[in-house]
């Protein structure tokens, strides 16, 4: 029989077939169906990668295009950044109420038509809409992303697949560099904008058909048709189905929503979690958004500042992986906080010492590594500290939350660069809040597995 919590939600583990076998997350190894879950969502954390990150390559044609200040240009990156906290902590949520894939297959279709208005747009004011919807979709499809894939994957190789999942991100950015710095001079800013929103609507058929719904939100919400759903699912993951759905009882109000995600001994974790996301993304998005006129600012010229960028996030792909290797065989705190110290020293160097191209590409890749190796570590950390019953919440409002940071990194990075700060000392007040951030992962007390 399936187990239950004292409120009747049914537990992370163990979920067991008639026969006795273990059903999807607690199994050893990978399945086919598993496999293509963590695939579908790491093409869409791809997608998420260009959406965010293609605002920062075409930055400079736009400011020459519309004669922009870097403070109104920080103001355009930051509002889909807010976009983004609002989806964590108004949308993601939903996902533990109507199911994980309604509400990516919604956000992609907000996503998409968002990007169409980027692309349309003819003011900053019509731009900073635009962007704060197709913040919404992603700040939402990351959350829920995270635990889907975290009730997918094989127990053992959880932190693995959620880390994995966010090496997305910084692969579609890399590829969207590359693409705007050959395509954008020929085309124009706005056609970049338009490429993006193509590829977010031709993502939406694949989506609907091979990403299926959550395992443990159809056994604990039990929707209609959840039994043949769900032994549909387990025949597919190899398990033998169900005879019957479990007892389903109702949850207590101090269990589920935000009070679920503090109570229950979790408020002290969570509050460190959200420091932690409030400090990482402010340094992990004054470096996203600002890199290429950084490196422009550091002497490179305008197309190998775009590719410093892309080499920045090619760094992030390996770090990211790299994390969730590691973190099979250490403590993946600890392992966060030295990933966050490394990437403040290389922020140093990359701001305090004039570099050949070469060097300076070389620093840009460690910090990329480094900052979001480190930073996306929160969301394996975030699926194991909470329970299924409240997991889309918990990720949603940490990453919501955590764009605070996220909104505040790149607008004092405009007005540091307004005010003609020196970039050592940029750099040097952005390596702060990296380490913050790290040291404060390390005090969350995890939940005893078993």
């Amino acid at each position: 029989m399936a187990t239950y919590s004292a409120a009747g939600s049914v537990s992370v583990r163990p979920y067991v077939t008639v026969s006795g076998k273990p059903m999807a997350s607690d199994a050893d190894g990978w399945t086919a169906r598993q496999i293509l879950v963590v695939a579908v969502c790491f093409v869409l954390n791809m997608l998420d990668g260009m959406d965010v990150l293609i605002l920062s390559y075409i930055a400079p044609a736009l400011s020459a295009d519309w004669k922009i200040s870097p403070e109104s240009l920080g103001v355009v990156f930051s509002s889909s950044l807010a976009g983004m906290a609002a989806g964590g902590l108004l949308v993601a949520p939903m996902a533990d109420r109507f199911g994980r894939r309604k509400l990516i297959i919604a956000s992609l279709v907000m996503m998409a038509t968002a990007m169409f208005g980027s692309a349309l747009a003819t003011s900053i004011a019509e731009l900073v809409a635009s962007r704060f919807l197709v913040g919404i979709g992603i700040g939402t499809v990351l959350a829920t992303m995270a635990a889907l894939t975290a009730e997918y994957a094989p127990a053992r190789y959880r932190t693995f697949a959620v880390g994995f999942l966010q090496a997305g991100y910084p692969v579609g950015a890399t590829l969207t560099g590359f693409i705007v710095a050959r395509q954008i001079d020929v085309h124009g800013w706005q056609a970049m904008l338009l490429g993006a929103a193509i590829l977010c609507t031709v993502s939406l058929p694949l989506v609907w058909v091979l990403l299926p719904e959550s395992i443990d939100f159809l056994l604990s919400r039990q929707p209609r048709g959840a039994l043949p759903r769900v032994n549909r699912l387990l025949v597919s993951l190899g398990r033998d189905p169900l005879e019957a759905l479990p007892e389903r009882r109702v949850a207590e109000r101090s269990d589920v929503g935000l009070r679920g995600v503090l109570g229950e001994g979790r408020c002290a974790g969570t509050i460190l979690l959200w420091m932690a996301t409030i400090f990482g993304f402010m340094t992990l998005y004054f470096v996203i958004s600002w890199i290429p006129k950084l490196a422009v600012e550091a002497g490179l010229p305008a197309t190998q500042a775009i590719y410093a960028g892309a080499v920045y996030n090619i760094g992030a792909f390996v770090g990211i992986t790299a994390l969730g290797l590691i973190a099979t065989h250490v403590d993946l705190r600890r392992l966060i906080l030295a990933f966050m110290v490394c990437a403040a020293a290389a922020l140093v160097v990359f701001g305090a010492i004039a570099m050949p191209i070469a060097a300076t590409l070389l620093v840009a890749f460690l910090i990329g590594a480094f900052i979001q190796g480190g930073f996306n570590g929160c969301y394996p950390l975030a699926t194991s500290f909470y329970p299924p019953s409240v997991r889309s919440t918990g990720l949603g409002w940490a990453m919501g939350v955590g764009r605070l940071g996220a909104v505040i990194g790149p607008m004092l990075g405009g007005v540091l660069l307004a005010e003609k700060v020196p970039l050592p000392v940029i750099f040097a007040i952005f390596a702060v809040p990296a380490v913050v951030a790290g040291i404060c992962v390390t005090f969350i007390k995890l939940p005893a597995k078993g």
